[in-house]
């Protein structure tokens, strides 16, 4: 779409808004299962761009993409008349007699930016809640992700309301031009320098914002961990979609006693999943670009010693799961979140070290921890700062969507996923009725001392 469309686009949602077209139940009913619908029938067709753009092995997209989004729809679908639903609440003595709820409202028009790293589940999950609740939506997929937002751009408006909901491709232009419009809602995901200039647009007209962003998502490993199981989990969720996961493990604070065993441990759960040669694995991702391939590159260069990996071939955008050892904490590795198959591991003497060293850098998205301890498992979780903690294991906690999910600081703000997607997009408005039979003057002018002391036993 040629960008000086976009605001008759935007337009064009706004009059649909108004009109009430989207607040039925059954127009959002109607529309998330749409959305299922086109999913299920347009499987082959997502898993093949997915494919070209980050060469997702297929259990990867449907599980994390397709069905992800799938039971997002479902589960909205399923609970939306209860979330909709005004919730009564009291009424205070001093303001009775009288009827006290909260209305559930849509915002209206609102933008969602979607990311390339997970191009469907990023764009496509946002959305759920925009329509749940009621709302109009212009959609940017990531043009970083060509093939797939090729592809929404083609099937979203066979699926779904035109009037309500429209997919806008393109890139920086585009996304300025976007960003220059009126909304009620933006809701952005994908780095923190580009979450910077959306909340200085949004500025413009107090638009409110949810940003899902990154960071570099810690692991630490206690000595009384089960020391190969942690290694084995950290490997399935850093190496997942070959790194390209805002939650992934970004790197390793491990106690300086088992740190052998656990690089050790590392290594058999790599050759485990993607055997002696990983290039030539079905079930390893490649990275998305050519210019992201290069940025990763340079971070392995300088970083330390590689323990596993470091092969790289630009023109397959391969890069090896890599494995680094003795990092400093100024490494160049340690300095930008990944966002690649690289993991660095770092000795540490205590817990209270791994936790002061979280501590010390940005609020990452997701913290994870391997302990046995109990105590150890409430310090960690108590004394340090993220979005959210997987005791245990990785990224899995991002598939509950009775957690809510987003940042902290640096890493984000708002959160979405399941109802908290209902409500990240919806108003909560107050409503107070009061009957006409009877009015109370004692809240009126002149004011006594008789209706003083009576509002004083009131309140």
């Amino acid at each position: 779409m040629a960008s000086n469309g976009i605001p008759s686009v935007v337009e064009s949602l706004r009059k649909s808004f108004q009109s009430g077209r989207t607040r039925p139940l059954g127009w959002r009913e109607g529309q998330l299962s749409a959305l299922i619908k086109m999913l299920k029938e347009r499987e082959g067709e997502f898993t093949q761009a997915l494919t070209k753009d980050l060469g997702k092995p297929q259990f990867e997209s449907f599980t994390a993409e397709l069905a992800f989004v799938i039971q997002e729809a479902v589960l909205s679908r399923k609970n939306l008349r209860k979330w909709a639903r005004p919730e009564k609440v009291s009424t205070p003595l001093v303001a009775q007699p009288g009827k006290s709820e909260v209305r559930k409202d849509p915002l209206g028009v609102t933008l969602v930016i979607g990311a390339w790293n997970y191009p469907v589940q990023l764009t496509l999950a946002p959305l759920i809640g925009a329509i749940a609740a009621g709302n109009c939506a212009v959609v940017k997929p990531s043009e970083v992700a060509a093939h797939t937002s090729a592809l929404l751009a083609k099937l979203v408006p066979l699926y779904l309301d035109q009037e309500c909901i429209r997919i806008v491709e393109g890139a920086i232009q585009e996304t300025t031009e976007l960003l220059d419009q009126k909304w009620d809602l933006i809701f952005y995901t994908g780095n923190g320098n580009v979450a910077k200039v959306i909340m200085a647009a949004a500025t413009k007209n107090l638009t409110p914002v949810v940003l899902e962003l990154g960071g570099k998502s810690p692991c630490i490993v206690d000595s009384d961990a089960d020391v190969t199981l942690a290694a084995r989990r950290i490997a399935w969720g850093k190496f997942y979609n070959a790194g390209q996961t805002c939650t992934a493990p970004d790197y390793v604070l491990v106690k300086d006693s088992v740190e052998a065993e656990f690089v050790d441990g590392l290594k058999g759960a790599i050759r485990e999943f993607y055997g002696d040669n990983p290039k030539k694995s079905p079930d390893f991702a490649r990275i998305v670009n050519q210019r992201h391939h290069q940025r990763v590159r340079r971070l392995i260069d300088g970083s330390g010693e590689v323990a596993l990996g470091g092969e790289a071939d630009e023109a397959d955008r391969y890069i090896a799961p890599t494995v680094l050892r003795n990092v400093k904490a100024d490494a160049p590795v340690m300095a930008e979140e990944i966002f690649g198959p690289v993991l660095p591991v770092l000795k540490v003497k205590e817990t209270d070290e791994a936790i002061e060293f979280v501590n010390s850098r940005p609020k990452p998205l997701a913290l994870y921890l391997f302990t046995r301890s109990s105590q150890t498992q409430e310090k960690v979780v108590t004394r340090t700062s993220s979005g959210g903690v997987c005791v245990n294991h990785t990224i899995l906690h991002v598939a509950n969507p009775n957690l809510p999910f987003g940042g902290v600081g640096a890493s984000g703000m708002g959160a979405y996923h399941g109802k908290a997607s209902f409500d990240v997009f919806t108003h909560k408005k107050s409503v107070m009725s009061k009957p006409n039979w009877i009015d109370p003057g004692f809240i009126y002018p002149p004011y006594t001392e008789g209706k003083f002391g009576l509002v004083k036993k009131l309140i």
